[in-house]
């Protein structure tokens, strides 16, 4: 008899087996963690900075303490930008109609010398300023800190700077380099003195990961690292180039949803001689260089978690740690 229909079936050898996906950042709210929202030196006192942040828009300004502060960038009464507007007597005051708002998001006076309205509040995000960054948490409350160098900050040279460019993936897509043994050796040629990390050996917490590498970088020079990830979107590094300790930790902020903002900070100890500065400049540039090599696969990949070999131990652990991570959306009513 005639078909009247028709049904296309896939031969089993050609179907696609994927792993659970991982929903994108500001699906179902976004991750718990600090971002990076601005460098420090780009906040003067007297001066009010605006930037775009998970799915809206923040200001950053110094209080009368000098501390930096991170608020929602829309004024309740209009909705006008902030960051348009100006310091006035420790206030934030809006350039549309002159209401003016405190360090904590209150409303303390209008223009037009009506009565604030109680509802008339903008969102604080929990900030700290380190490293030559200023950070904001996505919550009402950290639940946990940045990471440290295993030397205090006051006793080592930081270089910190705020790349140009924005890669069109969610944080936590490069930080899955990371644990990601076949990228490391194949696009980067590092090679393992001591065979692949075993992901088991690993430390792993609720909202982070270490593991050591001891290898060779292409060049030949010995490297020695503790590197993981804080957050899903918070790469450190602590160890040595050729014997010499350096750290490097490289944050990525949300400006918009599937977009990513990136920041380097170096750290040294002075050597013998004046020579730190000349190394903060090499390790710059090796760090430059490993990004350069993951930057054409950043700025094309459509990340899906598919079929794994062995060698992706580690990383399918990470995903599922970034299944698991957190996720929440308080400053959602106010940003946008």
């Amino acid at each position: 008899m005639p078909t009247t229909s028709f049904e296309h079936k896939v031969p089993s050898a050609r179907r696609r087996v994927l792993a659970p996906p991982i929903p994108p950042e500001g699906e179902g709210g976004f991750t718990q963690t600090w971002y990076p929202i601005c460098l420090s030196a780009d906040v003067p006192e007297g001066k009010i900075v605006g930037r775009d942040f998970l799915d809206g828009r923040v200001i950053v300004f110094r209080g009368p303490d000098g501390a930096a502060r991170v608020l929602s960038a829309y004024c309740p009464h209009l909705g006008a930008d902030l960051s348009v507007g100006d310091l006035d007597d420790g206030t934030v005051r809006c350039a549309f109609h002159h209401w003016r708002f405190d360090v904590a998001g209150t409303c303390v006076g209008t223009g037009c010398g009506d009565t604030p309205p109680p509802r008339a509040k903008l969102f604080t995000f929990p900030v700290q300023e380190r490293y030559g960054i200023v950070w904001a948490f996505n919550g009402e409350a950290p639940i946990f800190e940045l990471p440290d160098f295993p030397f205090p900050d006051d006793g080592l040279a930081i270089r910190t700077l705020e790349l140009d460019e924005i890669f069109p993936v969610d944080p936590w897509t490069f930080c899955a380099n990371t644990p990601d043994v076949q990228h490391i050796k194949a696009l980067h040629g590092i090679s393992f003195e001591n065979g692949d990390p075993d992901p088991d050996e690993f430390t792993w917490t609720d909202h982070s990961f270490r593991y050591a590498l001891e290898g060779r970088l292409p060049s030949g020079d010995p490297i020695a690292y503790d590197l993981g990830i804080t957050g899903t979107n918070i790469f450190y590094q602590s160890g040595s180039v050729n014997g010499r300790w350096f750290g490097f930790i490289m944050p990525f902020g949300i400006p918009y949803p599937g977009a990513m903002t990136s920041f380097m900070i170096l750290a040294a100890r002075g050597g013998d001689g004046d020579d730190t500065e000349a190394f903060l400049d090499s390790v710059q540039a090796l760090e430059e260089a490993i990004v350069a090599d993951d930057r054409p696969v950043l700025h094309t990949i459509h990340f899906r978690p598919g079929t794994t070999t062995a060698s992706d131990k580690a990383l399918n652990r990470f995903l599922q740690y970034v299944r698991d991570f957190p996720r929440a959306h308080p400053s959602a009513e106010f940003i946008n």
